[in-house]
């Protein structure tokens, strides 16, 4: 079996997310499915822009035995294992602390409403996954009552994202998209917020102007202060 190929698109797709400030460090890992029985993962508390294709990890899906790589894998491998099981069109899962989702995340409440052009990438809702720690088998098993077939995208309450997809661009689409999401969210929250207490509206008026200026012009929120 040779996975040198899948192996290396890993950490290209690491060196990307982290170029895009989704992974930072050694936060954040990636599962890419290598065949219906093997993928591969990112190494524990290894630097991405260090890594190599033979840091990478190769595991068996069904018992999570490791054939190939010079790392331990990642302690959040139990996480994408559950994804590639109860999904088998799904090709990749990643695993971020983006900044946007994860400030979502911590609220502890699902994304709900989303404009239609980004169901096509998430599903119709973002669910919230319930505090567990992370790399528990805990935390695996919140997420695996989670799982939706048409649902590429879930928060984990103060710990991130999981986006999958049917290949490694869905998936990475689904991280951005999560991320528009996010600040449209947070966009909409800082506009009633500042409508209900007007002693707040000029440091909300900051915020809400930060989160704009990275906004595309439909996602731009008409209310916001």
């Amino acid at each position: 079996m040779n996975t040198l190929k899948t192996r290396q698109t890993v950490v290209e797709l690491c060196l990307e997310l982290s170029r895009r400030g989704h992974f930072s460090g050694t936060g954040g890992n990636i599962a890419l499915r290598i065949d219906a029985a093997h993928f591969a993962v990112t190494p524990s508390a290894t630097d991405y822009l260090t890594m190599t294709a033979a840091d990478v990890c190769v595991l068996r899906l069904a018992d999570l035995a490791q054939v190939d790589g010079e790392r331990a894998p990642s302690v959040e491998t139990g996480l994408h294992a559950h994804v590639l099981r109860a999904r088998p069109d799904a090709q990749c899962s990643i695993h971020t602390h983006q900044p946007l989702a994860s400030a979502c995340a911590l609220l502890g409440r699902e994304l709900k409403a989303m404009p239609d052009v980004l169901t096509r990438s998430l599903g119709r809702t973002v669910p919230l996954v319930g505090y567990a720690p992370s790399g528990s088998a805990w935390l695996s098993s919140k997420l695996a009552r989670a799982l939706r077939a048409d649902t590429n995208a879930y928060l984990m309450f103060n710990h991130g994202a999981l986006c999958c997809g049917i290949s490694a661009e869905a998936a990475m689409l689904a991280v951005e998209d999560l991320e528009t999401l996010a600040r449209w969210h947070l966009m909409r929250q800082i506009a009633a917020r500042a409508a209900q207490e007007p002693s707040m509206q000029k440091l909300l008026q900051r915020v809400a102007h930060a989160l704009a200026d990275n906004a595309s012009p439909e996602f731009q929120t008409p209310d916001t202060p």
